[in-house]
């Protein structure tokens, strides 16, 4: 099959398209004719190798987190998938590999995809929605009138966050772009920070919940705006000794971890407040909880672009370099 591989790690790693043997389909899998797939940050930080502790893939590598196809073929145990079935997913980590014309992925992993979505649409959703619905119901377990505040919102994790806070009944803040501003208050966003013209550690007071997904500036800053009790939670880093012990990483990772998110647990446990870093996981049943906020309306994919499958260097390029409102697309088919 024809798939978008690296081989090697590496910040200047391009990647290429090139033939891998078909995969293996096991007794619990659904194998799918990939239709489209979509760019995630998670696929830039693989191809540079920032992941290698945690996810020791081995090269070459086919990359992409992200898919919606039609399935092809299951194993001998799966009941929930027939061949036809229109799906939609974000693989196991440790079976990635969408940006390809097939890949198989555990059933427990896969949802029927919404009726009201494309397949381009839908290739949009798995990885940015599931990370939302971890951090903000099953981490944050975000309440009606708590006040949260969604770094980066016209993001691919943000956008969807704003929304799926909303529903939940929640008062928003965001940060954006001028130009992304409107945009962001049509999402639900109450609050909009223009993070070019102001600091948000200096507007916002006495929120419940932070959903970071920047850098250390942020990761601190946000700690000023919590009120005691509150939580911070990070998915961009550092990981913390609780991730380590989930994953059964080896000592020397954990230790390693540990070490990296001391100064920021040490912050927060002396302000009275919660730190925890969200690695999402593959989900099927909570896929289909976003499928039935999607077709409700309460949630909708955003897309900036979407490009052809021989394009997906491009695709990762535009992704990398921060311009995208929303999600970046690969058309497979």
């Amino acid at each position: 099959m024809k798939a978008f591989i690296i081989d090697r790690y590496g910040k200047k790693e391009v990647g290429r398209i090139g033939e891998m043997p078909a995969p293996e389909v096991r007794d619990d899998d659904v194998l799918i004719q990939v239709h489209a797939a979509s760019v995630n940050p998670l696929d830039s930080k693989i191809k540079s190798g920032e992941f290698k502790l945690i996810l020791p893939y081995r090269l070459p590598l086919v990359l992409g987190n992200d898919v919606a196809g039609k399935v092809v073929r299951v194993g001998a145990r799966v009941r929930d998938f027939k061949p036809g079935d229109e799906v939609y997913a974000r693989p196991d980590d440790d079976r990635i590999g969408t940006f390809a014309e097939l890949v198989a992925i555990k059933a427990s992993s896969v949802a029927l995809k919404p009726r009201s979505l494309s397949l381009v649409e839908a290739a949009a959703l798995p990885l940015v929605a599931l990370t939302a619905w971890q951090v903000l119901v099953e981490t944050a377990k975000l309440k009606k009138g708590q006040k949260v505040f969604i770094q980066a919102g016209s993001g691919g994790v943000g956008s969807i966050a704003i929304q799926l806070a909303k529903h939940l009944g929640a008062f928003v803040a965001t940060t954006t772009s001028t130009a992304n501003a409107d945009w962001a208050k049509t999402l639900g966003a109450d609050v909009v920070i223009d993070y070019k013209k102001q600091d948000f550690a200096s507007v916002l007071r006495d929120y419940d919940v932070v959903l970071n997904s920047l850098g250390n500036d942020e990761l601190n800053k946000s700690l000023q705006i919590l009120k005691p009790g509150g939580h911070l939670i990070s998915i961009s880093g550092p990981p913390t000794p609780a991730f380590a012990a989930e994953r059964g990483l080896a000592w020397p990772v954990k230790q390693v971890l540990r070490l990296l998110s001391a100064g920021i647990r040490r912050k927060a446990r002396h302000k009275g407040l919660h730190y925890s870093f969200v690695f999402m996981r593959a989900d099927g049943a909570q896929l289909r909880e976003i499928t039935a906020l999607v077709e409700s309306g309460a949630i909708r994919p955003v897309i900036d672009n979407a490009f052809p499958f021989a394009d997906t260097d491009k695709a990762l390029a535009y992704g990398e370099s921060g311009r995208a409102k929303g999600k970046v697309v690969v058309q497979v088919i």
